[in-house]
């Protein structure tokens, strides 16, 4: 009788570990760790106005920035501000360095396999831009040309993938570096967005960065990390919120100096 007792408990000890191992672990969901923690860390640029910029007091500004306090305020929890690069900016994200990336931040095919994106909540579209000197309407103009691109930004993905194999393409670590180089004459032409080259024209008019084509017209979306169904779903219902609402619009006009484009 006692060995029958054992030998019952025995098979039941091992077919709960049996049930418990086939489970696996509990899955994670990042909005729930979220709001538990009531932090969000989110990845903003630190060197892309009016995106994302120092300010007077030094503190990160822009509207990136304004967008990543909205949404915390919206969760209830706190946005804890992390700077980064356009080259850093989605490696922050999959090490989890960061919840969300609002870092002006365009979708395209290659990124999409490896991170998820919002709907999205600013407008904004890329270009190659000059001086008035240069003659260039197309891509296929940039040949023999040499133009200056910030390394990992979507303007440089799309002059690497579609230039003329004749085309040098200087490459530059941040956007600092990018526009340093366009207003020094190291190059006279620069991939870049229709909100940088209104930047480089205004504390520059000697030397306008004029609109040559339009490449691509890219919004920002909200990076964040793949299955995380949850997180996505509040996201979307965030942005949808203040598109109604007026907020989005707000935000353009402050940071853009435009309202929001009809249809976005």
């Amino acid at each position: 009788m006692l060995t029958r007792m054992m030998t019952s408990g025995f098979a039941a000890l091992l077919l709960a570990t049996t049930l418990g191992l086939s489970a696996g672990p509990a899955k994670a969901d990042a909005l729930a760790d979220i709001t538990k923690a009531k932090v969000i860390k989110v990845a903003v640029p630190q060197d892309f106005a009016p995106f994302g910029s120092a300010g007077p007091d030094l503190k990160p500004q822009g509207l990136d920035v304004d967008m990543a306090n909205y949404i915390a305020a919206q969760l209830g929890v706190k946005a804890e501000i992390i700077p980064v690069t356009s080259a850093n900016r989605i490696p922050y994200l999959q090490t989890k360095k960061a919840d969300l990336v609002i870092s002006s931040l365009g979708k395209n095919a290659e990124r999409e396999k490896v991170i998820d994106f919002s709907m999205p909540y600013a407008p904004f579209f890329s270009g190659v831009f000059g001086t008035k000197a240069i003659a260039v309407s197309k891509i296929a103009d940039l040949a023999g040309k040499t133009i200056g691109a910030t390394r990992g930004a979507i303007e440089e993905q799309e002059i690497t993938k579609d230039a003329p194999k004749d085309t040098i393409i200087k490459r530059f670590e941040d956007n600092n570096a990018t526009i340093a180089a366009y207003v020094s004459g190291q190059v006279d032409l620069i991939a870049t967005g229709n909100v940088v080259a209104a930047a480089i024209t205004e504390k520059n008019p000697a030397r306008p960065a004029v609109t040559k084509f339009i490449m691509k017209d890219s919004p920002c979306y909200v990076g964040l990390n793949k299955d995380e169904p949850a997180l996505k779903a509040k996201i979307d219902e965030i942005i949808a919120k203040a598109k109604a609402d007026g907020t989005l619009n707000k935000l353009s006009e402050k940071w853009l100096k435009n309202p929001l484009p009809a249809g976005f």
